[in-house]
Parts: C-alpha cells; sequence; structure tokens
C-alpha cells in the first residue's frame, strides 16, 4: 500500500507541471493585456503603460515569464492583481476560497446524504412507484440546466415563499456565534442544491444500478446460501462493492464542484472564487485568473489522488504491489 501510495504521488507532480504550463498559456492566448482593456483610463500616456508593462515583465519573452511566474507560484506567491491595486493574488483568492470551500462541501453533503439512501432504495424495490419518482426526479435533475434551476430556486423560494435568501453568504456583516453560522447555512442552501442537482441524480442512478447488478453476483448468491440475512447480505456485501465506484466519482466530484461554482455564485452574487474569477476576467486581470486557474487545477488533481487511495483502501486488487 505505501508503494501505490508513493507511486501515485510521484506521478501526480508532472501532471502538476503539465497544469501550470496549460493554465499559463490559456492565460496567454488571451487577447490583450490588464493595461490594455476598455476600463482603462484613456487618458494615461501610451509611455506610462509601456513602462508598466516593462515592470511587469508583460514584454518579456515567454518562457521566461512562464518560469518567473512558476517559480513564485511554488512558494505561494502569485503575484500582484492588476486590477485590484496592492493586492497580492493570494491574499484575494485566501478571501474568496472559505466561501467556495463551504458551499462545495455543504453541496457534496448534500448530494450523499440524497442520492445514497435513495438508490438503495430505488434498487430494493425496482419499479416500484418510489423507484419510479426516483428516476423521474433524476432525468429532470440531469435535464435543467444548473443556472435554470438556479433562477427558478430564487423565483420559489426566495421572491414566492420568502424561505430563503437569494444573494450573499450571510444576512449582517456583525453576526456571531449561532447566529452567524445559522446564517451562513441559509446562504448556502439554495446555492448548494443547485450546485449538487446533477450530481445527484448521477450517483443516484449509479447507486441503483450497481446495487442491481451486484445482487446477481455469485458472491451474493453464495453469502446467501450460508444463511445470511437480507439486512447482513445488503449492507456487509452488497452495498460496501456498490460504494467502490461512487468513491471514485466523489474524489473527482469536488473538483468538479469548485468550477461549477463559478456559475452558480454568480447567479446567486455568492462572494467566492467563482464572482471573483467573472469579475477578474471582465478586468483582464490575468495574474488572478492565472491563480484560480490553478488552485481550480490542484484541486481537481488532489482529488483525483485521494480517489486513487480511497479505492486501493477499498479494493486491494488494484494496489499492484
Amino acid at each position: 500500500m505505501t508503494k501505490y501510495i508513493i507511486r501515485r504521488v510521484l506521478q501526480f507532480i508532472p501532471m502538476v507541471i503539465l497544469a501550470s504550463i496549460v493554465v499559463f498559456f490559456m492565460a496567454y492566448l488571451a487577447p490583450g493585456d490588464a493595461l490594455s482593456g476598455e476600463n482603462l483610463d484613456p487618458n494615461i500616456p501610451r509611455e506610462v503603460l509601456e513602462e508598466r508593462r516593462e515592470a511587469l515583465g508583460l514584454n518579456d519573452p515567454l518562457h521566461i515569464q512562464y518560469f518567473n511566474w512558476a517559480k513564485r507560484a511554488v512558494t505561494g506567491d502569485l503575484g500582484m492583481s492588476m486590477h485590484h491595486t496592492g493586492r497580492s493574488v493570494s491574499d484575494l483568492i485566501g478571501g474568496r476560497l472559505e466561501n467556495t470551500l463551504n458551499l462545495s462541501i455543504f453541496s457534496l453533503f448534500i448530494t450523499i446524504i440524497i442520492s445514497i439512501p435513495i438508490g438503495i432504495y430505488s434498487s430494493r424495490k425496482p419499479y416500484s412507484i418510489a423507484d419510479y419518482s426516483a428516476t423521474t426526479f433524476a432525468f429532470i435533475g440531469l435535464a435543467i440546466p444548473n443556472f435554470f434551476a438556479a433562477l427558478l430556486g430564487i423565483y420559489i423560494f426566495s421572491f414566492g415563499l420568502g424561505w430563503l435568501p437569494s444573494q450573499g453568504s450571510i444576512s449582517a456583516p456583525n453576526l456571531e456565534g449561532l447566529d452567524y453560522i445559522a446564517s451562513k447555512l441559509k446562504h448556502m442552501i439554495l446555492p448548494g442544491f443547485t450546485l449538487g442537482l446533477a450530481s445527484t441524480a448521477i450517483y443516484m442512478r449509479y447507486m441503483r444500478t450497481e446495487m442491481l447488478e451486484l445482487r446477481g453476483s455469485d458472491f451474493i448468491r453464495t453469502a446467501r446460501a450460508k444463511g445470511l440475512g437480507n439486512r447482513s447480505v445488503l449492507y456487509k456485501h452488497t452495498l460496501r462493492n456498490a460504494l467502490i465506484p461512487i468513491i471514485t466519482l466523489l474524489g473527482l466530484e469536488f473538483g468538479t464542484l469548485l468550477s461549477g461554482a463559478v456559475l452558480v455564485e454568480t447567479v446567486f452574487n455568492y462572494p467566492g472564487l467563482g464572482t471573483l474569477f467573472v469579475g477578474s476576467i471582465q478586468n483582464r486581470d490575468y495574474p488572478v485568473i492565472m491563480g484560480i486557474n490553478l488552485i481550480l487545477a490542484m484541486t481537481t488533481l488532489i482529488g483525483n489522488l485521494l480517489a486513487d487511495v480511497l479505492y486501493a483502501v477499498a479494493d486491494p486488487r488494484i494496489r499492484y504491489d
């Protein structure tokens, strides 16, 4: 097991380097830079802009720019924002990352507590009214785009019923203790459900299919032949094996949730990485764009690494040692 983890960590390093190259070149291929945007003061002399561009290293050869950026990024220095004067990219991302992580974890929690129990129940009662209802919900969850689900949720639960807030991450800035926690949770319900809607539908169908397939397996028939009860066969043998592919998907899901939060946070005006990312694109603030993309890529790779390790823990056959 130790060799397997070391091997996977060593594979992780070149993938991080490749991700950083892709992130940097994607930003480079974008038109213009922060000193040529429409929001720039037109009265600033061209000579001043050129001096500023030279000082920021924007006139250096491409490989020199990448090397300098990557060298700083290794130490946690992602550079200075070109739009938020005097603010480092690390500070800007750090100020928003907590909200996005909270929202993603909350969404993942909702996905797990809804999809797995319903998937298990559907597999125990296939082709029943409950199973058809769950299937209908899954198809609707997959068919509705995130932005439409967000607008529908705001219309019904915020404007119609007035149960949940439609914007922000907290009701008032001076809240403390339980009031602060309750306000944060209340503001995460609508965006959290919206963010996890498609994933909930997918895991529900995965769980149902895996459980149904495993029920006809030889080792399940052997377990029943030994006289084990239905509950023991279901939870001790069937469920454990059905969760193995779900573990892999959950590891990948976290990075996907962070990426998907860009759109959902924008609709709900939720102060996370998503709104910062959209604002940075509008202002051509490329250091911030590259920093956020790098964080999202790293999160996806780390989620993949954790999924592989958990997969090896659940199924010793893939450890290769």
